[in-house]
């Protein structure tokens, strides 16, 4: 295996050998798209560190290969070898070395492919996480915007602060609302912000909590934890018994569907329970590895039981509701290229008197003709509008005229 302190170290002098080095080796990284660049064999590079000089060199050996061959491989041992006065030994070997360590490691995350996991059972299996969403292009208040950027940002940086007070580095997002209102595209664009790979768990496909618990132990650090529709994924709630008392009920009454339930049971019905969940979230085994987001999503808030969604286990509650106006200009920006229209005023009235999704809204600015006419656009969009509206106002009337007392209540 390759020494994880040489590629330290190599991604660390990577900027100084691009500089200084004069002859320099290259290899296309894990992107396919750059090129990177380190020091040839015997070259040597400077470096200073708190007003002390220092130079690296690369080097490596060769020894022949024991084994018969027809091929004469040769085994090739790189190093790199640190020159310094031996006046700065202890400052060199002790806070020097750490702070390469550090830097270099960090380097490597920030350059590294990151990765989409999803559970096949008790395994994990990914592919590359390419999701184009950021913040920028999110449709929602810029306001609320910015405090979620300030706050993941803060907590990516507080592993010095969480250690202090004791506590795992982790944090708990519960993001509630409609259905296409941006639940997806903001995880997509906290994992982008923070350089973080994403773990997409889906509940039903694990067995029960020992298989729950496997799966967290092999999350990496830097990384976001991901169940959609909490709510859907296992009846977690008070609900779970009452539909099981109901169906043995029903099963009394007709034996031939007890045969069809165990039937339809086997190899489907997973066995995690509320408490394993929440021992995911904040028990012991929740402190294995540091620096992870875990994220709920749901349409239906009211649902999920206390236990799950109280403070301390998701920590921010994220209401993504309805578009409105500032969430519209975004849109409008990032569809249409323009920032003002003479039928915004139009639109701006329109969503505060109607229900309508970023999605809903995303879709009829979806560019669909070579010519591109931003009004035509729009004007499809106030079409929408004003329909929902009528719909709404239709509803509304027929509530109202339902809950009006009929005169053939009181006549005898």
């Amino acid at each position: 295996m390759r020494s994880e302190a040489y590629s330290a170290i190599e991604n660390y002098l990577s900027s100084k050998a691009s500089t200084q080095a004069k002859r320099l080796k290259g290899d296309i990284a894990k992107n396919n798209q750059s090129l990177v660049l380190s020091m040839d064999d015997h070259e040597e590079v400077a470096d200073e560190f708190n007003g002390i000089k220092l130079w690296w060199a690369s080097g490596k050996h060769v020894m022949k290969s024991q084994s018969i061959s027809f091929n004469h491989m040769t085994d090739e041992k790189r190093y790199y070898k640190l020159t310094f006065h031996k006046y700065h030994r202890d400052m060199i070997l002790g806070t020097y070395l750490n702070h390469v360590m550090k830097e270099g490691n960090d380097i490597k995350i920030k350059n590294r492919q990151r990765k989409l996991y999803t559970n096949n059972g008790s395994y994990w299996s990914h592919v590359v996480f390419q999701h184009p969403a950021t913040f920028q292009t999110l449709a929602m208040e810029p306001k609320e915007k910015e405090l979620i950027i300030d706050d993941l940002i803060t907590f990516s940086k507080s592993g010095d602060f969480y250690a202090g007070i004791g506590r795992a580095w982790k944090r708990g997002y519960l993001l509630y609302g409609p259905p296409g209102t941006g639940k997806s595209t903001m995880i997509a664009a906290m994992a982008n912000l923070l350089g973080y790979d994403l773990y997409d768990l889906e509940l039903t496909n694990v067995k029960d909590n020992t298989e729950l618990r496997k799966l967290l132990i092999e999350t990496s650090s830097k990384s976001i934890i991901v169940i959609e529709d909490i709510d859907c994924s296992l009846d977690l709630t008070g609900q779970r018994r009452k539909k099981r008392e109901k169906k043995e009920e029903e099963e009394e009454k007709d034996p031939r569907q007890k045969q069809q339930g165990m039937e339809e049971s086997e190899g489907k019905n997973s066995k995690v329970t509320l408490s394993g969940l929440l021992n995911f979230i904040d028990g012991l085994w929740s402190a294995c590895g540091g620096e992870r987001l875990i994220v709920f999503t749901t349409n239906y808030v009211e649902k999920l039981d206390p236990a799950l969604v109280r403070k301390g286990r998701m920590d921010k509650h994220i209401e993504l509701s309805y578009c409105g106006f500032e969430a519209f200009k975004l849109l409008a920006k990032n569809y249409l290229k323009i920032e003002s229209h003479h039928l915004f005023g139009t639109i701006c009235e329109l969503l505060k008197e109607t229900k309508i999704t970023p999605a809903e809204v995303a879709e009829h600015l979806m560019p669909k003709t070579s010519s591109g006419d931003a009004e035509l656009y729009l004007k499809s969009l106030i079409q929408a509008l004003e329909l929902e509206k009528e719909e709404a106002n239709l509803k509304s009337e027929e509530v109202a005229r339902k809950s009006e007392p009929s005169l053939n209540q009181y006549s005898h």
